[in-house]
């Protein structure tokens, strides 16, 4: 995708298919991190607490990722295997067909908040 300055825009400029997840993302994110400001950084909607940015997401050409801190990643490990998911370092792909739990990125989230010192 281009670079896009706006959340709306990007989520608009998603493939459609993505589109309803990004949107899902943006709610829990938003719900679970109430303090934190929604920002674009990296070229993806995101929110950032102080100076990091503790939770963003994005959508690729054939699938969707959630980016988090390090050590959200690293706590959650086994269930992000558990739940059949594809982590690196600093995120988790999935499609619509096989989203991340809701449970799961409330408590990762959490967890990249609390990664944050926050």
């Amino acid at each position: 995708m281009p670079t896009i300055a706006d959340r709306d825009a990007y989520i608009a400029a998603a493939p459609e298919p993505f589109r309803p997840s990004l949107n899902r993302l943006r709610s829990l994110l938003a719900r679970v991190l109430p303090e934190a400001e929604e920002v674009m950084a990296h070229n993806m909607p995101g929110f950032r607490i102080g100076g990091s940015v503790v939770a963003g997401y994005a959508a690729f050409s054939k699938q969707c990722g959630l980016y988090l801190l390090r050590g959200a990643i690293f706590e959650h490990a086994e269930e992000i295997a558990a739940a059949g998911l594809k982590a690196t370092k600093t995120g988790i792909t999935f499609s619509p067909r096989k989203p991340i739990p809701d449970d799961l990125i409330e408590r990762l989230a959490r967890a990249s908040r609390k990664d944050a010192g926050s």
